[in-house]
């Protein structure tokens, strides 16, 4: 994944609103009208969130007769989980090297407490 179309999947998950919209759909697909109901928003504001998602390649909509339902795509956000990964490793060893110093005061204060 490029780094714009990284960057284009950040923005369309920095709304509050959107990620609101992808949990749903993450239960299984539904209307707009469906969507709208838990915000205090018209259609028209649903709409433009789900075009934002839509560009972003995280929702995919289609059209059946009277009803156009919105499916979630999660394939942009596994791009988004792979460059979090390093920073998970980072976090990791960071609490790694905490987790053996501690042990090392510990183990110092043990022997402390045994000599006095």
């Amino acid at each position: 994944m490029s780094t714009d179309q990284l960057s284009v999947t950040f923005a369309a998950l920095a709304d509050p609103t959107r990620r609101a919209i992808l949990a749903h759909l993450a239960k299984g697909e539904a209307s707009v009208t469906e969507l709208a109901k838990p915000f205090e928003m018209s259609l028209p504001g649903i709409s433009k969130h789900l075009k934002v998602l839509e560009r972003a390649g995280l929702i995919t909509r289609s059209r059946e007769a009277q009803w156009r339902p919105c499916q979630i795509k999660a394939e942009p956000l596994k791009d988004v989980v792979d460059w979090l990964e390093q920073y998970r490793q980072f976090w990791e060893e960071s609490l790694d090297r905490l987790d053996d110093y501690l042990h090392e005061l510990q183990t110092q204060e043990k022997q402390d407490e045994q000599q006095n």
